[in-house]
């Protein structure tokens, strides 16, 4: 329902300019209707019963400011709200010039107190007086009204009863669908959910809280939402961190930890380059990261002289190519990781075999018993990337001295135009994963000497042999039949050739 509306609302708008309404108006109506519950059951506690903070006056609601923003991060007053600006928006001339100054009041709402940076920006991607929306104010207008009506009337459950994450979950779907139909665009932002739940998992074996999960390349954050959906958002004690460059993807994703119901407090997300401007040097070492980031993308490398003596980079004593930042991205990682903590990163697969500076890092890894699993994905997985992909797996405290490889290629389940990991799927690789143990065509555990003697090729294909499924061939047999096959047509031929002379005559 939620992707019919969004596609019959835009009209001629490409779909990937679109969603910035649609997902900013969806957070508009959360975060209104998430303040009015909270300020709803803080009044009931009180003893006042009955109250509904959307009925008060501005002015009332005024004597709530400070200690609302102390809580929430932000305020919103009851003329500001959703559905009391949903009733008016049919009869406001001017709703494009209303939405943006509640939208900025919004934002201010934070300004000086500790959300600030949460809330900075975050409505900067919706602009209501783009001539996107329409040619005229009165066209915009008009096209900002149906949008309204349309979040409105989604049943997102009652939330008294705590059916608050209908709200993520619609976000998630929506930006799903998005990144689906934008192509590789998407791909850049968002990471398929099974993708995520299997990283997730991975990092929390034996596990049943943390104190700090971590993805230095964010996106919209799907990855670390995961960990929200499989321990529950309180079970990350200190809450989720992530640093993004893209400021579109930035708000996305603040946006997205709003969304779910996560307070400011709970997250810290940064903008900026993570390989040569990281913003969280004094909140490392982290219990789980989790990463998909961008495949071989170019940096600074050995043009900065600054970087081979960062604390990063400098292990290994060699930069990853400026060409492919992949390694500087698992080196980054690595030196973020808590002594028992676990890093699950995807990758693109040249990084297990290639040569040069890359080989050296490997050989770092390796050597210093880093690499904890490799696991090879299949196919098609991800919005605008068909190629297999992997995930190398990092620990710094291991039990044995060894690297373990499964094959995974096969796992998934064909749905759409898209491959995916069904949860036996998951449950498969993650049980190869715990059980450390050979299993023919699928899990093979090798020691770091044979991978140092392989040249530190940790390409899942060179450890683990692929199952044959070619049908064995009796070549005596087969030879048989073709001599039958050719003496059966020289006897057609000759018959064929009696025929014609019969006809002549």
């Amino acid at each position: 329902t939620i992707w019919q509306i969004a596609n019959d609302l835009r009209g001629s708008v490409d779909g990937w300019d679109f969603k910035n309404y649609v997902l900013g108006i969806l957070f508009y109506r959360f975060i209104s209707e998430n303040i009015t519950k909270y300020i709803n059951e803080e009044e009931a506690k009180a003893g006042n019963q009955g109250f509904n903070y959307a009925d008060i006056s501005d002015a009332d609601a005024e004597l709530g400011r400070a200690v609302t923003v102390s809580e929430k991060g932000f305020y919103i007053l009851p003329s500001e709200l959703f559905v009391n600006v949903r009733k008016r928006a049919a009869f406001d001339p001017n709703l494009n010039e209303t939405l943006s100054a509640i939208f900025n009041a919004i934002e201010n709402s934070a300004k000086g107190a500790e959300s600030e940076d949460d809330m900075k920006g975050l409505f900067d991607d919706i602009d209501v007086n783009s001539n996107k929306l329409g040619a005229t104010v009165t066209k915009r207008n008009e096209t900002l009204v149906k949008i309204l009506n349309a979040i409105g009337d989604l049943r997102f459950g009652d939330f008294t009863e705590n059916a608050i994450d209908a709200f993520g979950d619609a976000y998630e779907f929506l930006m799903t669908m998005y990144a689906s139909n934008a192509g590789k665009s998407g791909g850049e932002f968002f990471t398929p959910q099974e993708v995520s739940e299997l990283l997730a998992k991975i990092t929390l074996v034996g596990k049943t809280e943390v104190n700090k999960v971590y993805d230095p390349a964010c996106g919209s954050g799907s990855l670390l939402l995961k960990f929200a959906k499989v321990l529950g958002k309180d079970n990350v004690r200190q809450g989720f961190y992530g640093q993004e460059v893209n400021i579109t993807t930035y708000n996305l994703c603040r946006i997205n930890m709003f969304l779910h119901d996560i307070n400011y407090e709970k997250f810290n997300i940064a903008l900026g380059d993570t390989l040569i401007d990281p913003k969280h040097w004094d909140d490392e070492p982290f219990d789980c990261i989790v990463s998909n980031p961008p495949y071989s993308i170019k940096w600074e490398g050995d043009t900065n002289p600054l970087l081979i003596n960062d604390p990063r980079f400098a292990p290994a004593g060699v930069l990853a190519p400026k060409s492919k930042a992949d390694l500087a991205f698992v080196m980054h990682m690595l030196n973020w990781l808590a002594t028992n903590g676990t890093a699950a990163i995807v990758e693109f697969p040249g990084v297990l075999y290639r040569g040069g500076a890359e080989q050296k890092i490997r050989k770092y890894l390796v050597d210093n018993n880093f690499v904890d699993t490799v696991i090879q994905l299949p196919a098609n997985l991800f919005f605008g990337v068909s190629i297999a992909t992997c995930i190398i797996v990092l620990k710094k405290s291991k039990k044995d001295n060894s690297t373990l490889f499964i094959d995974a290629s096969n796992e998934f389940v064909h749905e759409g135009n898209k491959n995916k990991l069904s949860d036996a799927n998951i449950a498969r690789i993650l049980n190869a994963f715990i059980e450390r143990k050979d299993e023919n065509h699928f899990s093979k555990l090798v020691q770091n000497g044979n991978i140092a003697e392989n040249e530190y090729n940790i390409s899942v294909s060179s450890y683990v042999e692929a199952e044959n499924n070619n049908e064995d061939i009796d070549i005596a047999k087969l030879n048989e039949q073709i001599t039958q096959i050719v003496k059966r047509e020289n006897e057609l031929r000759t018959e064929i050739d009696k025929i014609i002379s019969l006809l002549e005559a």
